[in-house]
């Protein structure tokens, strides 16, 4: 008799192990035991197989019953997964678990899938090449000696697991019969992202109780082409722990962190696309979590006419990656705005998004926020009032760039400060009254001048001008703006 016990809890094992035996426990949900050539019982921190024979025709068995690939997709009876489910799935693990050539088979002719993203805008035509086996489909026969008996080390590719090995020059990777076999199952357990440009991303999840999370994996639902895609691999570790939020009431056995495998071009092999480029460990709370969802609601991906108007694109939003970034970091959400102005290119749709995300800081970086504003609001007056006395228009840009310009500069917190209580001397706003002290003694904090100076540019570039005529001069360059950028 083979007898296996596969704990989450046993030391001996990684996080890819213990979400691959939550796997397991899900594929076994929806087999029936009734003449099934094993028996199990799943247990709230493992599950225990046992079975009489021969090991590889009870593990081929069992992995029939878990996958499949009759209908151009690698699909999982388990997940309950619709048309763009399947899609998603079988997408995700040819990119990450099985992106070698050598373990899958594809058709040579793509056919052509169709998504709504949108309802206004036409669908997302993506060209898909269907699927006719792949490594979990086959005989796994390298596992198993001549009378069909476990190995008892097992060589796993470095490429098959990404990041287990950091490069396929130092060998395979060995496994003992009970790791091999939970890795199995590892794909039923994670979350797939395609990233931007040729990556993608795998989100190996925390797993504390078994059947609980069997039970939340079942209340999920399906994803679709809209959620596949993700700004960056932050992104996809946030959106990945909010769904699980949104979906488990009890704190006790919620998911707490994940890691993200986030998958790209290596300069050591040219022929592979999707090896391992980080890990990230993301691990939130509630705050954090609640920012990322105001801000996944403000910056959508937005679907975008291609130039020769032949087909659309989904287009993800650059300042919702940056601020994943900072948050899955444990930074302010608005960290390193003064470099993220400067190397990138924002959408006009991203900066009303950013303009109501400012209504998420803590009350000091509200006080200052507010006091700059109302400092840039004065002297946007005095500019206007200087160009109609010339008889032109204000150009709002110029004379933005001044003064962000001259915020710039400064390279260090006193430099930064002196420019700063210059600039709100000079112009004088309402917002700065008798709160001074409290600006004074947060901006002097060695930790704060630099976010001091993030918001200061995010203060003047989420700037809404508060009389009719800044409001017409300011909605007046955002026509121009949103002009150059499409």
């Amino acid at each position: 008799m083979t007898k296996f016990i596969l704990s989450i809890f046993d030391p001996n094992t990684l996080l890819p192990h213990r979400a691959g035996i939550a796997g397991l426990a899900l594929a076994l949900s929806i087999i029936a035991p009734t003449n099934a050539p094993l028996q199990w019982e799943v247990m709230e921190d493992s599950v225990k197989l046992t079975w009489e024979g021969n090991d590889f025709e009870v593990v081929k068995w069992l992995l029939q019953q878990t996958y499949y690939s009759d209908k151009g997709y690698l699909e999982v009876p388990a997940l309950k997964l619709d048309r763009q489910g399947c899609y998603i799935f079988t997408e995700g693990v040819m990119s990450t678990f099985l992106q070698h050539s050598k373990q899958r088979n594809r058709e040579k002719q793509p056919v052509p899938l169709r998504f709504l993203v949108e309802d206004d805008k036409p669908e997302i035509q993506i060209d898909y090449r269907p699927v006719i086996d792949c490594y979990y489909t086959r005989d796994f026969k390298e596992a198993f000696n001549s009378k069909g008996t476990f190995k008892s080390e097992i060589p796993l590719k470095g490429h098959h697991l990404p990041g287990l090995v950091e490069c396929f020059i130092n060998g395979a990777y060995v496994e003992s019969p009970k790791g091999f076999l939970a890795l199995l199952f590892l794909p039923l357990a994670c979350g797939y992202y395609q990233l931007p440009g040729y990556g993608s991303a795998a989100v190996i999840p925390e797993v504390r109780n078994l059947k609980e999370w069997v039970n939340l994996r079942r209340k999920m639902p399906g994803r679709t082409y809209r959620s596949f895609r993700s700004s960056s691999a932050g992104e996809s570790g946030l959106h990945f722990l909010l769904q699980e939020k949104l979906l488990e009431d009890s704190q006790q056995f919620r998911i707490d962190y994940c890691e993200v495998y986030q998958l790209g071009k290596q300069p050591w092999d040219g022929n592979q696309s999707y090896l391992k480029q980080a890990v990230h460990r993301v691990q939130v709370n509630e705050q954090v979590l609640g920012l990322y969802e105001v801000a996944s609601r403000l910056l959508p991906p937005r679907v975008k006419l291609k130039q020769d108007g032949n087909g659309s694109w989904l287009a993800e939003s650059k300042t919702l990656a940056w601020i994943s970034d900072n948050l899955i970091s444990n930074k302010v959400w608005y960290n390193g705005f003064f470099e993220f102005r400067k190397s990138t290119a924002i959408y006009p749709e991203d900066w009303r998004g950013l303009v109501v995300m400012t209504e998420h800081l803590n009350e000091d970086e509200q006080v200052f926020f507010n006091a700059v504003q109302g400092a840039f609001s004065a002297y946007l007056r005095e500019q206007i009032i200087h160009a109609k006395s010339q008889g032109r228009p204000l150009d709002y840009r110029q004379v933005t760039d001044k003064v962000i310009y001259r915020f710039q500069r400064p390279g260090t917190q006193q430099q930064f400060a002196t420019a700063l209580v210059k600039f709100m001397s000079d112009f004088r706003g309402g917002a700065a009254r008798g709160v001074g002290l409290q600006i004074s003694s947060w901006l002097h904090q060695e930790k704060n001048w630099r976010k001091a100076r993030d918001l200061t540019l995010l203060a003047i570039a989420t700037y809404k001008g508060k009389s009719k005529e800044e409001e017409n001069v300011i909605e007046q360059e955002a026509i121009t703006e949103t002009a150059n950028v499409l």
